[in-house]
């Protein structure tokens, strides 16, 4: 009787993951015949004359494109955007974390830095665009400073909220068995704010990549935002869309990676 109950009890636990890999596939499946649709009707007003190709493009004007790009440096560009970007981000959330981490530890240093952090947070950081550039020179430097100072704010008002929203009776508890500052960090705050850096994290890849592209508008000869430029003063819509979407690819790359970090990541300390 017991070996039938579990049986039973694993049926329903397939139908359930069927049903839920039912959902997933619709789901998907979904999402591709919208953009099928998109590129479909796209290409079909462009040849029909209902838009302007010149002004809008089209798909296969694009794909022509593409293909004209990856014999001609594509690769070096897009290479050249993901490392300012990744180098960008890694400082950002690196400085972050330090940033972060000094705040929570002083209470006063907190409150002293508070509006500054407010207002630097609100501040558009493209304007600062001139003022690198002639700090750090243009080049490389110019655009992964740009890349740092849109994210790193983020980064900081993010962890430093999860850090001060950690569980207070857990603190409490600790300390009374003797932990020090540094012990409930390591083993409490930091721990417990594991979801809260990731999530940091998701929407940093993609500020890093914003900063990293409105840096290589102003001041790079190689990038993706420098053939999204380029296309534009010389007015191939082409070249400017495909290089659009080339980014919108990577910056989905990009983004599943943090995903993937994540998994691993939480995957350890759950085995932990």
């Amino acid at each position: 009787m017991y070996k039938k109950a579990s049986e039973s009890i694993s049926e329903e636990r397939k139908k359930y993951l069927r049903h839920l890999a039912y959902k997933k596939y619709g789901i998907l499946s979904v999402q591709i015949l919208i953009l099928v649709f998109f590129i479909a009707i796209w290409e079909i007003s462009a040849n029909l004359g209902i838009i302007d190709s010149f002004i809008t493009s089209q798909p296969s004007r694009i794909v022509d494109t593409f293909l004209n790009l990856t014999s001609n440096d594509l690769l070096m560009h897009i290479g050249i955007t993901c490392f300012e970007t990744i180098v960008g981000f890694l400082l950002g959330v690196a400085l972050g974390t330090i940033l972060a981490t000094l705040l929570w530890w002083s209470d006063t240093l907190s409150k002293i830095s508070e509006p500054y952090l407010v207002i630097l947070n609100s501040l558009p950081k493209i304007a600062l665009g001139p003022v690198i550039i002639i700090w750090v020179g243009a080049g490389v430097k110019a655009i992964i400073v740009m890349a740092l100072a849109i994210s790193l704010i983020v980064t900081v008002l993010e962890l430093l909220n999860g850090f001060l929203q950690t569980d207070k009776e857990t603190i409490k508890m600790a300390r009374t068995f003797g932990a020090n500052k540094a012990q409930i960090f390591s083993k409490i705050v930091f721990p417990a704010n594991m979801e809260t850096l990731f999530n940091s994290l998701k929407i940093n890849i993609g500020l890093s990549l914003v900063g990293v592209i409105a840096g290589e508008f102003l001041v790079s000869k190689a990038g993706l935002g420098y053939l999204i430029v380029y296309g534009g003063q010389v007015f191939q819509l082409d070249l400017v869309m495909a290089s659009v979407i080339i980014l919108a690819i990577v910056a989905a790359l990009l983004y599943e990676f943090v995903l993937i970090l994540e998994k691993i990541v939480c995957r350890k300390n759950f085995r932990k």
